[in-house]
Parts: C-alpha cells; sequence; structure tokens
C-alpha cells in the first residue's frame, strides 16, 4: 500500500508594487577647488584625441576658472588674448577653453602628427601666462548667466527643439548636469550606439544650444555608444 502523498501548496506571489515615475532634473554642480602644489612653474601637458583631429592642453594654471567658452573662430576671438594668438595659428580651426585646459581643433583632420602644432600652442600658452595677459574677455565672465538660466533654457531648447527632432528615429536627449556654463548630456534610444550620434551630437545638438543659449560653453556627452545596438567606437 503506497504512502499518501503529500500535496505541495503552490508559492504565493507576492503583490507587486505599483512602478513609480521620477522626473530627473539635471542637477546644478558646485565648483570644486583643488589645491595643488605650486613651485612656480608652467606645466602643459598635451593630450591628443582618439579621432586625431584635437588635442587637449592640460596647464597647472587657472585659464577660465569655474567657467568654459568656445571660439568657433578668428573673429569670435576679439578681446580674448589668449584666443587671439591661438588663431594667429594657420593650422587652428576652434578653440574651447575650460577652466585650466584648452582644447584645439585643426583644420588637417586625421591621425598626422600633432607634435609640432603643439609645441607651438604650448609656446602660446606659456608666453599668455607668463606676461599675464587675460587668457578670456573679462565682458564674458561679467555677463555670464546663473548656472539655474542656463540649466532652464538648454532643457527648453531640448525639449521643444531637439528631442522632437529625434524623436522620429526612437532617439532622446537627457540634460545630465550643468557645471557653471558648462553642459552634460546623454543620448538614449536610438541615438545610442547609432554610427551617425557623434555627427549628429557636434553639428545637430551643438548648434542649436548655442543658437538658443549664447553663454553656454563646454558640452559634453556621457552617453555609453558602446551599449547601443551598433557601437562607433569598434
Amino acid at each position: 500500500m503506497m504512502p499518501p502523498r503529500e500535496e505541495m501548496t503552490p508559492p504565493q506571489e507576492e503583490p507587486r508594487q505599483p512602478v513609480r515615475r521620477t522626473i530627473i532634473q539635471a542637477p546644478i554642480v558646485a565648483q570644486k577647488k583643488e589645491e595643488t602644489p605650486d613651485d612656480g612653474t608652467i606645466r602643459i601637458k598635451a593630450e591628443p584625441s582618439k579621432e586625431g583631429d584635437s588635442c587637449k592642453f592640460m596647464v597647472n594654471r587657472s585659464l577660465f576658472p569655474g567657467h568654459s567658452w568656445y571660439f568657433p573662430s578668428f573673429e569670435s576671438a576679439g578681446g580674448s588674448p589668449l584666443a587671439e594668438r591661438m588663431f594667429s595659428l594657420d593650422e587652428v580651426e576652434n578653440l574651447l577653453i575650460h577652466e585650466s585646459t584648452a582644447t584645439v581643433t585643426r583644420k588637417t583632420k586625421g591621425h598626422a602628427d600633432w607634435k609640432p602644432m603643439a609645441t607651438e600652442i604650448g609656446k602660446v600658452i606659456r608666453e599668455i601666462l607668463e606676461a599675464g595677459q587675460g587668457v578670456v574677455d573679462k565682458k564674458i565672465e561679467e555677463d555670464m548667466p546663473p548656472a539655474e538660466s542656463i540649466r532652464e533654457e538648454i532643457q527648453k531648447v531640448i525639449d521643444e527643439e531637439v528631442n522632437p527632432g529625434v524623436a522620429g528615429h526612437g532617439g532622446r536627449i537627457t540634460l545630465r548636469q550643468v557645471e557653471g556654463n558648462t553642459v552634460t548630456i546623454e543620448m538614449g534610444g536610438g541615438c545610442q550606439g547609432c554610427s551617425a550620434a557623434d555627427l549628429t551630437l557636434k553639428q545637430g545638438i551643438h548648434n542649436a544650444f548655442r543658437k538658443s543659449v549664447p553663454f553656454v560653453g563646454a558640452i559634453y556627452d556621457e552617453t555609453d555608444h558602446a551599449a547601443g545596438q551598433n557601437p562607433y567606437f569598434s
């Protein structure tokens, strides 16, 4: 005679909690001052980009403390001694100053040797700093709006102009943070991993931001494009 079987009671599923949606507002990041030893020597380190079309020059001196500024052409450099000198070099296409860094984009594209031009640029930076000349026009800093105002204006451009434009491709742009007049964005959806993402970012989004918010400085993209379906960092 078989012993009676024990009936197993199926486990009860815990009731699911309703999904809560959170609206993310890009934070305003306070500036952090780092104390570094200074023996009076101006030190400059050059770091070319992976693409080879630009090079970042890191200086152990403040160039534009707490802010950033983009110089697209010689005409935009008026009143800013470092930018004026930079554009006197034939190969300089544009210049981005951000706190203690100067990023130069050259006219020659590709992976040509940066060393000759980097030597000239380093010499210009050192001469301007040693002479005690200002780097960026003082009027730019005097007229600079508060970070909150820049955040609101950039968010408005994203909501009303940028995102409606990329929505057709399933993409979206999120404003991640604002630090001074420097903004950081993230691409999602169809923009992430897209082979044209870099071009879209630089030509479309940058132009939209700079046209509507003239005081925006550096624009950074923190998107992990390698996580998309078609990563372009391959």
